[in-house]
Order: structure tokens, then C-alpha cells, then sequence
């Protein structure tokens, strides 16, 4: 899903009290972190994952595995890359954006 600068802030907004649940070390963009980030989507949405490692490469692996995740790379600040994909369980979804919801 693309989403406006609008959407982009308010889910910026929406993350900044959210501490990182995925860290990115040495080893890199393994298979394993790839899942612990999927994993971390499909349970909260709206994630941050931390890099303690690759910082010169950060913007280009967060849009790498936001790509290869079919989530939207909302911002990197600092070390620190925000994540959005919205839950395929209705059931699950935390997050309503403005304007990317019809009203019934």
C-alpha cells in the first residue's frame, strides 16, 4: 500500500513510544531475522528495528526487507528503522491510517 506524507506521520508519530523489537547485528539480514520481523508485523504492525551493526547500509537493508516483506519503510532516524504492514487477520488490526479506510 502507498502511503502519503500524512499517513507517514501519523504512523511516525504513532511509533515514537515503541521501543525496537528486532535488533540487526553482525550477521546481518539472516533468514531468521527476516522471520523475527515478519513475525513482529504480523503481531503488532507498527514495529521499529534497531541496527547495531551496518549502520552505513541501514537505509538500503530496511528498504530491502521492507521490500521483501511487502511492508512500507516508514522512516530511518538515527539507527533506528519504522516498519509498517498492515495485519491480514481483521481480527488483529491495531492501526486504523486516516484516510486509507472507507466509512460504511
Amino acid at each position: 500500500m502507498k502511503l502519503s506524507g500524512f499517513q507517514r506521520n501519523f504512523l511516525r508519530k504513532r511509533a515514537h513510544g515503541l521501543k525496537p523489537v528486532v535488533m540487526l547485528g553482525k550477521n546481518g539480514l539472516t533468514s531468521e531475522v527476516t522471520r523475527a520481523i515478519d513475525k513482529a508485523l504480523e503481531d503488532h504492525e507498527l514495529i521499529k528495528v534497531k541496527f547495531i551493526d551496518y549502520k552505513e547500509e541501514k537505509k538500503a537493508l530496511a528498504g530491502s526487507f521492507s521490500e521483501k516483506l511487502n511492508a512500507n519503510l516508514i522512516s530511518v532516524i538515527g539507527n533506528i528503522a519504522i516498519i509498517y504492514r498492515e495485519s491480514s487477520n481483521p481480527e488483529k488490526k491495531e492501526i486504523f491510517i486516516p484516510g486509507t479506510h472507507m466509512k460504511k
